[in-house]
């Protein structure tokens, strides 16, 4: 539109025919949108279907003259439901900052370049200044990718200083029904005199003949800030040749600490998980039954001083090391209490300040509370001796070909007799005869492409009929060839 001055009255009237500037303009403007369209539009499956992107005339610049021209480009929306779709490419003109308007249902968005932005109820993004573009004046704005997982501060690490002790005793267990300890165990009926000579009996170790009690040691765990009175867990293991400590009572145990000091005394009846019964050499047994505990079978005698009270500063040691996580947690405290009481130190340690007159109580509880973003390692654990694998599933596969065989040797020996023969010299001999079988089994080969999951190794490795061994060798085979990206703990 423009504005015609008929004398005394002006009258609006349409815009003419634009020049060939502006033909120019509009026709390189649309060639740039047929090629965004074309190259870059969203791909998404599950929805709707895929919309075109639409590039709207060139905004009319504003009047006031600190305002800065904004433009609007119309995205394709990506219909998909669960799965983040592929960032379509918006097409901006005008000066840096537009906005982008998706339509409903479509995919995330991030400001390209640190630029603010805001994604309302209709899926409306409205880039602030600072949005990038290029000599062509199309910007890409890439996907936002998934959140990392979260977790409180009090599961990923512990506090320095604020931690168990663990606790150690030796004792007998008395009551067995014939299932304790042999004579060829000595160190149990010693102990037994002993404990006999401190009740005013005087009875020689070698004198003792009995069956019904058990060495044992008897662990537990000191927790902090234990008061004498607090009841502790303990476990008995049988230190002999007992077999099975079922329906015995331990009797009055101290527990020592790591400095020789008794801190806790352990006694009570033994629960076990399990049994053993023999008769005429016939043994049935369930679980291990020479390992029992006794719950709340301790009492503390003697607590652990520690007093938080005047401490200037905390320690965080992280259960994992890793740098980034370590700088996570910080800026998570920091934000949450919001003061800049964290630091980083390493990998595994944060230190935290305490200003003066603070409530020590309360500001730990608030820094356990906070949750932090997780970055854990790519991980494979393998236990050999039971042929358990775990794959994490951060672990990153490449693309891989695996031929996998299998080579068995069987060497079985028999033994036959030589009976020699009727009247003659000859003694019967016992001749052995070994026989050596080898079967090769036949190539399986597995093929990983680009993009392939764990889940697809696992059922790729089903499909073969690979055993845990089997699975074992392939994924160390696998981590020296470059296709496994993770690291392989063994157990």
């Amino acid at each position: 539109m423009t504005d015609i001055d008929w004398g005394s009255r002006k009258v609006r009237k349409p815009w003419p025919f634009p020049g060939r500037r502006r033909l120019v303009r509009t026709i390189l403007g649309w060639l740039a949108f047929l090629v965004v369209t074309t190259f870059g539009g969203a791909q998404a499956t599950g929805g709707r279907g895929a919309g075109a992107a639409t590039a709207a005339s060139p905004a009319r610049a504003a009047s006031a003259p600190a305002a800065a021209t904004a433009t609007r480009a119309v995205a394709a929306p990506a219909r998909a439901v669960g799965v983040p779709a592929i960032a379509p490419i918006g097409l901006v003109q005008g000066q840096p900052g537009g906005q982008a308007v998706g339509g409903g249902g479509s995919a995330p968005y991030a400001a390209p370049n640190g630029a603010s932005s805001a994604l309302g109820a209709s899926g409306r993004l409205v880039a602030g200044q600072g949005g990038s573009r290029d000599r062509g004046g199309i910007s890409v704005v890439p996907p936002v990718t998934e959140a990392p997982h979260r977790a409180r501060i009090k599961d990923v690490s512990t506090i320095e200083g604020i931690r168990d002790n663990q606790l150690v005793g030796y004792g007998l267990v008395m009551g067995l029904a014939g299932t304790g300890d042999s004579q060829q165990t000595t160190f149990p009926t010693q102990t037994l005199a002993s404990m006999l000579l401190r009740m005013g009996v005087s009875v020689p170790a070698s004198a003792i003949r009995v069956q019904n009690l058990a060495a044992v040691f008897v662990s537990a765990t000191l927790p902090p800030f234990a008061r004498p009175g607090t009841k502790l867990d303990v476990t008995a293991a049988s230190a002999g040749d007992a077999k099975s400590l079922e329906g015995g009572v331990l009797l009055m145990t101290p527990l020592y600490g790591a400095d020789g000091k008794i801190y806790a005394q352990a006694q009570g009846s033994i629960v076990l998980g399990g049994y053993s019964v023999t008769s005429n050499g016939n043994t049935k047994q369930l679980n291990h039954p020479t390992t029992g505990r006794i719950p709340f079978g301790a009492i503390t005698e003697r607590g652990i001083a520690l007093d938080l009270a005047g401490r200037d500063h905390f320690s965080l040691l992280l259960n994992d090391a890793d740098f980034h996580g370590a700088e996570a947690m910080a800026d998570a405290v920091n934000l949450g209490l919001g003061r800049p009481l964290a630091r980083v130190v390493d990998s595994r340690r944060v230190d935290l300040s305490v200003p003066p007159n603070e409530d020590i109580p309360l500001l730990l509880s608030k820094v356990e509370s906070v949750e932090v973003a997780q970055y854990p390692r790519a991980k494979v654990i393998i236990n050999e001796r039971t042929g358990t694998v775990v794959i994490g599933g951060t672990v990153v596969l490449q693309p891989v070909s695996i031929l996998h065989g299998g080579l068995t040797v069987n060497v079985v020996t028999e033994f036959a007799v030589s009976q020699p023969g009727p009247f003659s010299n000859g003694t019967t001999q016992v001749v052995p005869e070994t026989r050596v079988e080898a079967r090769d089994k036949p190539v399986s080969h597995i093929e990983l492409r680009q993009g392939s999951t764990v889940d697809d190794l696992v059922r790729s490795l089903q499909t073969i009929g690979a055993g845990a061994r089997d699975v074992i060798s392939i994924l160390q085979a696998m981590k020296a060839a470059g296709a496994l990206e993770a690291e392989i703990e063994v157990l």
